[in-house]
């Protein structure tokens, strides 16, 4: 992961006006830079190809959208080779460049083409500035607020004392868009988080969300909470920074405020999370195991997807687990 004593490497004085630069993912067959400017000490993302790649991504930067604080340009370097550069222009954004950066050059090594890397770092910066859209001036939505409140107790509560820090840092998956919160090696969780004050029913965001191909042991989670403004419970900013003062591993606390700004919770918006607080009023956890009343993909006719649905609390009583249990499948075990 980029930790911010490379960016301070490269921040180092240099004469005259220049950058300093430095590979990332050498491994990779793509040409992949971060670097920053001198002397206006501007950070960046570089990701050079030719220029018979760089005429196939040029649609794609057409009336490209303005993010404040960050820019996407192409430059030519020479009549053969083209640069793309991510930017940042704004020094409050720091903490959420680093995210962004590391996310796009995954995202690029995975390709195989010059013209494919090109095309997949354009597309998920435009992913990034659709999310900070969506965040805006306000934060996180109250349904984001309490999804990840939710997400960051079950990994305090069940995760953190069971598993290495950096294994469990690295399960926490859902910022990343994946089926499951939560995919560990033998088991993957998913959570949910309610203010209903008896919950009935667990609603399911789609038909992949209890699938469990691949995966051993599939568990469901709802947290009931307590929610209001002024109360005595715990507020986002607090839960972050209780799981943040457990962890022992510089790797994982760098994980930890990687995933946080995925998700939308950007460090420069703290002072939009102290309220509300929120208390826990219970815990309930099934696994999912043939007979669990569900819809999967293959369910489902052709054309038919994103399916949301409501199970019946009722329905699943003869599906829950134990607090021991669950430990033992976070673990790798199955008693």
């Amino acid at each position: 992961m980029i930790d911010e004593r490379l960016w301070r490497q490269l921040e180092i004085p240099q004469p005259g006006s220049g950058r300093s630069v430095r590979r990332l993912l050498p491994e990779s067959p793509h040409d992949i830079h971060l670097s920053v400017t001198h002397p206006g000490q501007r950070r960046m993302l570089l990701l050079r190809a030719d220029a018979r790649a760089a005429d196939r991504v040029r649609r794609l930067l057409v009336d490209l959208p303005q993010t404040s604080g960050l820019s996407l340009s192409l430059s030519s370097v020479s009549p053969r080779e083209f640069e793309l550069q991510v930017s940042l222009t704004a020094d409050d954004l720091r903490e959420v460049f680093t995210p962004l950066v590391e996310d796009i050059a995954e995202v690029v090594r995975r390709t195989d083409t010059a013209e494919s890397a090109l095309e997949a770092a354009v597309r998920r910066f435009l992913h990034w500035q659709q999310l900070m859209r969506t965040v805006s001036r306000d934060g996180l939505g109250s349904d984001g607020r309490r999804g990840l409140f939710g997400e960051l107790y079950f990994l305090r509560g069940y995760l953190l004392p069971s598993i290495p820090h950096d294994a469990a840092l690295s399960a926490w998956t859902g910022p990343e868009g994946t089926p499951q919160d939560f995919q560990l090696l033998h088991a993957a969780v998913e959570v949910k988080t309610t203010t209903a004050k008896s919950p009935r029913t667990v609603r399911i965001a789609n038909e992949r969300q209890l699938d469990d191909t691949g995966v051993e042991a599939l568990l469901l989670a709802q947290i009931a909470v307590d929610e209001r403004r002024g109360g005595s419970g715990e507020s986002l900013n607090a839960v972050v920074d209780s799981v943040r003062n457990r962890l022992e591993s510089p790797h994982a606390r760098a994980r930890l405020d990687a995933q946080l700004v995925r998700v939308g919770y950007f460090p420069h918006q703290r002072d939009l999370y102290e309220e509300p607080r929120f208390t826990l009023r219970r815990t309930d956890v099934w696994r999912v195991v043939e007979g669990f009343p569900r819809i999967v993909e293959s369910d489902l006719d052709q054309g038919v997807g994103n399916c949301t649905y409501d199970i019946d609390v009722s329905a699943l009583e003869q599906h829950r687990v134990t607090t021991d249990e669950v430990t033992e499948l976070i673990r790798g075990t199955d008693g």
